[in-house]
């Protein structure tokens, strides 16, 4: 089943049905890549000890945004 195959079922749906429909497939699509959630947990943990010992440069917030 392709996916025109699958709209044209959808259109056949009852309102609440087609909420169910897009509820679930944007549950789906906003799943968290725990390897990826790691990294980052890894990598802001190491930029705050490098902040926290003055060994990480920083900008203002002026520098950042008057560029």
């Amino acid at each position: 089943m392709g996916v025109n195959d699958i709209l044209k079922e959808v259109a056949n749906l009852k309102p609440a049905e087609k909420y169910i429909i897009i509820e679930n497939l944007i549950q789906e699509l906003n799943q968290i890549d725990t390897s990826i959630e790691k990294a980052w947990v890894e990598e802001s943990e190491k930029r705050l000890k490098l902040y926290e010992n003055g060994k990480l440069e920083t900008l203002s917030y002026e520098e950042v945004f008057n560029q």
